[in-house]
């Protein structure tokens, strides 16, 4: 049966309705939200003190994104406290405020969050209030001559200006500020501490050790850790074992046998390319000159004409039946390798699971190396493939590469591969240093850069 319009109406007055009487619900979680993104960074790069642009652990960049970062949910948090003080003036802040936790603080709340009675609703809105007013303390600045702008923590929100207040008023705590500099939040206010960051952090991490249930944590941990290694493992040598075993079988008695059996039967010709025929001719063009010599400094006795020329025929024939198998292994060479790529792409797509548990065993091990190996692991990387000396290298890896499948050695293509390729490993190399690591390890980066000099 289809509805009236007058009933559309009605339905979207009363979607609209709703969506407005979840206003302060909404807006209290995303301050909350905010809070708990500021309170995460704190925790895990500043040892959860407050986040400044004075740090000695990092460089400036990566200070800069964190301050803008900082500066991102700040606006949120002030932006969506207004909105739900303003909401909460005329609405009633509805009864699903609290009852989705974010954090393992408010998640002992959870199970009771469905028979809240007003006066527990209240102290969890309290709470979250509570808590982003603890976060956005350490930012306050108390500077007269610079503009601040509110960023509320109460139930009420009132803009006050640094020239009606003072230190020692007590309304300021009702409210918390921001430092505004052009638009930007002023994170240069740090919060003094008898000891140092960093040994506060190894604080933390023994009274984390001391915990009843850490050495629970710490068996399970090993066990994930040594599970995710020998897959790990095993998947590497699968990865490896495989192809070689898959291409040497089939060279032996898949590919072998047919190579030789067609260009046996239509008598192919000895040399596959220019290259090897032209190497050919030199190596018999030595020997000949070599029974020369010695016959001339004596160490071989004088031939005739014709016993140099039988000699010169069965070096000939020699050298024929050496290139000629070269040229069939050059070609078993081609399809064996592709039957043992065809290999690698099954395993590849079979094991997708594997790939995931190898993808973070990798991880693990590079970014748990210390920031001198990783310096010296990326300084020996680029110096190999894109470094001073490396066309060299290339150079030889394409030589072989072309011999090894039969291919003539075209000099072009190989300037033009150096001239090309290493460049573009190294821009994605340095993209990788400043995308990721730099952002996990930036002193890795630094040590980096000092070695690199």
């Amino acid at each position: 049966m289809n509805t009236s319009p007058w009933d559309r109406i009605v339905k979207y007055l009363y979607s609209v309705h709703q969506w407005y009487r979840e206003t302060p619900e909404r807006a209290l979680e995303q301050a909350y939200d905010a809070a708990l993104a500021i309170k995460a960074i704190e925790d895990e790069h500043f040892g959860g003190q407050g986040i400044s642009d004075r740090s000695p652990d990092y460089g400036q960049s990566t200070l800069s994104y964190f301050k803008s970062e900082l500066q991102k949910y700040l606006k949120v948090i002030q932006t969506r406290m207004v909105e739900f003080n303003a909401s909460r003036s005329f609405l009633e802040l509805p009864e699903r405020v609290g009852a989705k936790p974010k954090t393992a603080h408010s998640a002992a709340h959870h199970q009771h969050g469905l028979h809240l009675n007003n006066k527990d609703r209240e102290s969890l809105i309290f709470e979250k209030l509570e808590f982003i007013d603890g976060v956005i303390d350490k930012y306050i600045n108390n500077s007269k001559s610079t503009a601040i702008v509110p960023v509320v923590g109460s139930v009420k929100v009132q803009a006050k200006s640094t020239n009606n207040s003072s230190p020692s008023d007590p309304n300021k705590s009702s409210g918390n500020f921001v430092q505004i500099h052009d638009g930007e939040v002023d994170t240069n206010y740090e919060e003094v501490n008898l000891l140092p960051r960093s040994l506060l952090g190894t604080l933390n991490r023994i009274t984390k050790d001391l915990d009843p249930g850490a050495e629970k944590e710490v068996v399970k941990n090993f066990r994930n850790s040594k599970v995710k290694t020998i897959i790990s493992l095993r998947f590497i040598l699968l990865l490896i074992l495989v192809p070689l075993l898959t291409n040497q079988i089939a060279k032996n008695f898949i590919v072998g046998p047919t190579v030789d059996y067609f260009r046996g039967k239509q008598n192919a010709p000895i040399f596959i390319n220019v290259d090897l025929e032209e190497e050919a001719f030199k190596q018999l063009e030595r020997f000949e000159q070599h029974l020369k010599f010695q016959t001339l400094i004596g160490n071989a006795p004088s031939l005739s004409l014709e016993e140099t020329e039988k000699k010169i025929a069965a070096k000939a024939v020699e050298l024929a039946e050496e290139y000629r198998a070269e040229s069939d292994g050059a070609i078993k060479n081609i399809f064996a390798d592709l039957i043992s790529c065809i290999a690698f792409a099954a395993i590849i797509v079979t094991n997708k699971k594997e790939i995931e548990i190898l993808k973070s065993f990798m991880d693990d091990v590079i970014y748990g190396l210390s920031d001198s190996a990783k310096a010296f692991v990326i300084i020996l990387f680029t110096d190999v493939f894109v470094g001073f000396h490396s066309p060299h290298g290339w150079e030889v890896v394409l030589e072989g590469v072309s011999r090894h499948l039969g291919l003539p050695e075209n000099r072009q293509f190989i300037f033009l591969f150096i001239a090309t390729f290493p460049v573009i490993l190294d821009t994605v190399f340095k993209y990788w240093i400043f995308r990721y690591l730099n952002r996990s390890s930036p002193s890795a980066v630094a040590t980096y850069k000092n070695m690199n000099e």
